[in-house]
């Protein structure tokens, strides 16, 4: 059994996933990167400049750059034109799933614990659906949330098991900045040092 906390696990899958039309194109797309070592994120149609299909992914360090969009796009074109799932024209467009990012995986909640999350949930947990705070501690079934606000017969913490999850994404702050960019840098120097391993053998 592989550790889930590790963001290099490829194969974890996704604890929010797509419905109907988008669910669809995941269904599609996620094979593709796979293969050339992506982890999809999330993937939308959205209603502008005609229609776009949003598609989010990265490495499976975490990073995402220019060129990997590329790479990305480049691979997943001629799979939907085969495929051919969208009966309209549309923009496709691939992005780095962005500093204040969509959480989808039990890895992301370990990497980014100390951080700010706003969530909803599919059912009520502790009388609400929606929440906000910083996560303080995750395991195998959920996370817990120190909550910045809470009325006076609520506890400060509540745990959110990951089964009730619906969407979760971080809040942008300073902090999180700095710790992703510290991340990202981290993760290019181990990719340059890997590099250079593989050039000497």
């Amino acid at each position: 059994m592989s550790d889930p906390t590790k963001a290099d696990n490829e194969l974890e899958p996704r604890l929010i996933t797509e419905t109907g039309l988008d669910q669809r194109l995941a269904d599609i797309i996620e094979p593709v990167l796979v293969d050339l070592g992506y982890r999809l994120v999330r993937v939308r149609m959205l209603n502008q400049n005609g229609a776009t299909m949003q598609i989010m992914a990265e490495r499976n360090d975490g990073t995402m750059d220019v060129e990997g969009c590329e790479e990305v796009s480049m691979a997943v074109s001629p799979v939907l034109d085969v495929e051919d799932p969208i009966d309209r024209e549309y923009h496709l467009e691939v992005s780095s799933p962005g500093i204040d990012r969509p959480m989808v995986r039990k890895s992301d909640f370990v990497r980014w614990q100390g951080h700010l999350l706003k969530c909803e949930t599919s059912i009520m947990v502790g009388n609400r659906k929606r929440f906000r705070g910083k996560i303080v501690a995750t395991d195998a079934d959920g996370f817990t949330l120190e909550r910045d606000q809470v009325s006076e017969d609520e506890e400060q913490n509540i745990v959110i098991p990951f089964t009730a999850l619906a969407d979760a994404k971080l809040i942008l702050t300073d902090d999180l900045i700095r710790d992703a960019l510290r991340a990202d840098k981290l993760a290019k120097a181990e990719a340059a040092n890997q590099n250079e391993a593989e050039d000497e053998e």
